[in-house]
């Protein structure tokens, strides 16, 4: 009876696993960065507000990758939606005084209009081309936004209220990883569905997937907004982080950071980039600190790694990951339960 009760609880809890698209892995990870705050030294403000930096690159490369990985889709303009949702949300609260958490909610859904309406104009596009027209509307914000010095104020900067009334980072480091989850859990949810299978044909071959009766630009279009919503929606957290917003946020280089971390951590695996962030970010932000006298110095490590990548592991950490780590542990594991039964 307790057999059937221990196998009942467990299947129980497969199902619940596979439902919130976790591994034990990650059920793991997950655990080890809600404690690690109290693990010196990141029990330090310093390492907490680079902890909180590099969840959010994290969640942003997932949002990055959905389009990317799924639709084949380089968003360079990436960071001028995350930037519109974040100026956005700081105006409301400035001019207006809006609570900034409605304020977030408000610039995610203003970002994901203008990738709706980026989308209509560009996604029927192909190649490269679609991609040069996200790049040419961030170049076009960032100068929008400098100018506009009557509303965002400009490059003397847009201060905006925080979301919490401390000095602490944790508050923002857990807000932030509670946002990482989602994001993640929600984009694994519409890549498992019908959508998802559409994004997946599309990515792979656009000619084949109109053939099978999917009309590519109606989903790259919905792939591509659901991503900006998502941005909005992290520029929203980023200006009452922060609690400044100048129009270098909206810069390219920006976007290429995301990039980078998304493909390190495996181009269509949505939880790569969002792995590989922490130590990779955390790495780069030792190198900014302790090599100050060298500034884009981490952005030509970003080229390194992102070249070396490409042309060595195409694949990024997810794939050697699942080659060199997961095959051989459920292997090791097959083998030692048939040991087991065998005895």
């Amino acid at each position: 009876m307790k057999t059937n009760d221990s196998n009942m609880e467990s299947g129980l809890a497969d199902r619940i696993m596979d439902r919130l698209c976790l591994t034990p892995a990650a059920v793991a990870g997950i655990i080890l960065l809600f404690v690690i705050p109290f693990i010196p030294p990141f029990n330090q403000q310093y390492m907490i507000r680079w902890l909180v930096a590099a969840a959010l690159i994290g969640a942003n490369a997932i949002a990055f990758d959905f389009t990317i990985g799924f639709i084949n889709i380089v968003n360079f303009g990436y960071y001028a939606f995350l930037g519109f949702g974040g100026y956005t949300s700081a105006i409301l609260a400035v001019n207006l005084g809006l609570s900034p958490w409605i304020g977030m909610i408000i610039g995610a859904l203003f970002s994901g209009v203008l990738g709706l309406l980026t989308g209509l104009l560009t996604l029927r596009l192909r190649g490269i081309f679609a991609a040069c027209m996200t790049w040419f509307l961030g170049l076009a914000m960032m100068g929008l936004i400098t100018k506009m010095v009557w509303l965002t104020r400009g490059p003397l900067g847009l201060r905006c209220p925080q979301l919490f009334e401390t000095s602490s980072n944790l508050p923002y480091y857990y807000l932030i990883l509670s946002l990482l989850i989602v994001i993640y859990i929600s984009t694994k949810w519409v890549t498992r569905s019908n959508m998802g299978l559409a994004f997946k044909a599309i990515g792979q071959n656009m000619e084949a997937a109109r053939t099978s009766g999917i009309n590519p630009v109606f989903y790259r279009i919905v792939n591509f907004t659901l991503s900006c919503t998502i941005a909005g929606l992290l520029g929203g957290f980023y200006a009452h982080y922060y609690g400044v917003l100048t129009p270098e946020l909206l810069h390219t280089t920006k976007t290429v950071e995301v990039l980078a971390v998304a493909y390190i951590g495996g181009r269509g695996s949505l939880w790569g980039g969002a792995f590989i962030a922490f130590p990779f970010i955390i790495t780069m932000e030792l190198i900014r600190s302790s090599l100050s006298e060298l500034p884009g110095l981490n952005l030509i490590i970003y080229g390194l790694m992102l070249m070396l990548v490409m042309i060595y592991y195409p694949g990024g950490f997810a794939e050697f990951f699942n080659t060199y780590l997961a095959k051989p542990k459920n292997r090791f594991l097959r083998y030692f339960l048939s040991g087991i039964k065998d005895s």
